[in-house]
């Protein structure tokens, strides 16, 4: 699915977002305050642990964008965001394809949608371990941190750590 390179990967839900407003689309729902504030807790949670990508890309949907410009603050006010239309109903395929052509980068976080990223997440580490750690599903502004390793037995892609609020 993913070569080995990069060697970290991010993989994270938008914030809580509002409702739709009465005939707006679902692409241009905004956070909620619960989301700002998850986005908030988990993206300085994630600067303390020194999660800093090299490169960092969202889906273009509103609320992907206002979780990907908090991140950007708290992580590296200089991190540049890369905006993709096709992640907004991207299927799982599509985001380990844009995640894998981000060569050089050694460590690259993506900011996505339900469920696009949960199953990319299964299909990483394995059905058992993703339902082992999010038995409710993918959280809003859940935070998933990957590591590859070809060392022992179960070499590949393993959760490192999960931020979620």
């Amino acid at each position: 699915m993913i070569e080995p390179e990069p060697f970290r990967i991010y993989l994270m839900r938008h914030a809580q977002a509002a409702s739709a407003a009465p005939g707006g689309r679902d692409f241009d729902r905004v956070l909620d305050d619960r989301g700002y504030a998850q986005a908030e807790m988990v993206a300085d949670r994630a600067a303390d642990l020194g999660y800093v990508p090299d490169c960092l890309i969202s889906s273009t949907a509103e609320r992907c964008r206002q979780t990907a410009e908090i991140v950007r603050r708290a992580v590296r006010e200089t991190l540049e965001i890369t905006f993709v239309d096709e992640l907004y109903n991207g299927t799982p395929d599509l985001y380990a394809a844009i995640i894998a052509a981000q060569r050089p980068a050694r460590s690259v976080m993506l900011i996505g949608h339900n469920p696009s990223i949960d199953l990319l997440l299964e299909g990483l580490i394995g059905k058992a371990e993703r339902r082992a750690a999010m038995p409710g599903g993918y959280p809003t502004a859940g935070l998933a941190v990957l590591d590859y390793s070809a060392q022992g037995d179960s070499g590949g892609w393993t959760l490192t750590n999960l931020l979620s609020i």
